[in-house]
């Protein structure tokens, strides 16, 4: 078991160390910093003396191994545009994004879980398929079109919440509901394919033949056994955290990470655009490998396998 956990964590340092190297490389090779930040006018001295004090003159293998030994010592730059450390500006923004993140995805545990367990055992019913199209509606229609009608309806039309920013407690409502609908959707058809698969298990049937009532075999033995897929799909989302409210950032200008990140690309402020990438490939990685462990402590048939590998 001991050799499997080290070698989930080498498969992590490799992945993250794959996403530096190509993150660094798409972004150098996408456009010169130089030109885009100083624009076209700009004089060949400009230029110059832009490229050298940000070590742009280098070869790009140079400046690549360069970057890789400021990360291992947690400097990932300066910005273009700031002249700020590039991991304390994105750091200041992930308060922000973790306040709308954590809520959304709970409200989305709690709407989806339980809507796929009640689908699941009404299968083949009206309610059933009425949570499917929903499902499937909440899932199709784009993150941004929602939040451009919540915000039409309940900023300009009634005036109720606002718009854009943090104001208060309402301000959270609006981008909450609008990324919760298309989560909430996952969770469902997810919980819902979970469950028919473990109901049609033969051990469900032996256990309703002893008698067991519908609430004890729903918690001995159907929700522990649909749990691992459940598991799968809440670590994407948790992984996710950081980044996956870029779209919704932009559409009620959240003042989060996804924000950060949509301007930095605009403005070609690359160090940022490194730093932000690499914290949101650094959550997924640590998420998934907690993932994996989790497995072990779920699954029985795991473990027993790695200790016979053993």
């Amino acid at each position: 078991m001991t050799r499997w956990i080290l070698g989930r964590m080498g498969r992590a340092l490799l992945t993250l160390l794959l996403l530096i190297s190509f993150t660094f490389f798409a972004l150098k090779i996408s456009a010169d910093p130089a030109l885009q930040i100083l624009g076209p006018d700009a004089g060949p001295d400009a230029i110059s003396a832009f490229r050298e004090k940000w070590g742009l003159n280098a070869p790009l293998w140079q400046q690549f191994l360069i970057y890789l030994g400021n990360v291992l010592q947690f400097d990932l730059g300066l910005s273009y545009r700031t002249n700020e450390p590039a991991l304390d500006l994105v750091l200041s923004r992930v308060p922000a994004t973790l306040a709308l993140m954590i809520p959304t995805t709970l409200l989305a545990l709690a709407l989806g879980v339980p809507l796929g367990i009640w689908a699941a055992y009404t299968r083949g019913t009206i309610w059933d398929r009425g949570i499917t199209l929903l499902s499937i509606i909440g899932f199709a229609i784009p993150n941004f079109l929602i939040g451009v009608l919540l915000i039409y309806l309940f900023s300009v039309k009634l005036g109720w919440l606002p718009p854009s920013g943090i104001v208060d407690w309402r301000s959270y409502l609006m981008p909450m509901f609008t990324m919760a609908i298309a989560e909430a959707a996952i969770f469902s058809r997810f919980t819902r394919s979970a469950m028919i698969e473990v109901l049609d298990h033969p051990m469900v049937e032996t256990a309703k033949a002893s008698g067991f009532s519908q609430v004890k075999l729903l918690i001995a033995h159907v929700l522990p056994n649909a749990a691992l897929p459940l598991l799968t799909i809440t670590g994407l989302f948790v992984g996710s955290l950081i980044g996956g409210g870029v779209v919704t950032e932009n559409v009620f200008s959240w003042p989060g990470t996804g924000r950060l990140l949509v301007e930095s690309v605009g403005a070609r402020d690359f160090a940022v655009v490194q730093c932000t990438i690499l914290l949101i490939g650094v959550t997924m990685i640590v998420t998934n490998l907690a993932v994996d462990l989790c497995y072990l402590g779920i699954d029985p048939r795991l473990r027993d396998a790695k200790r016979r590998a053993a």
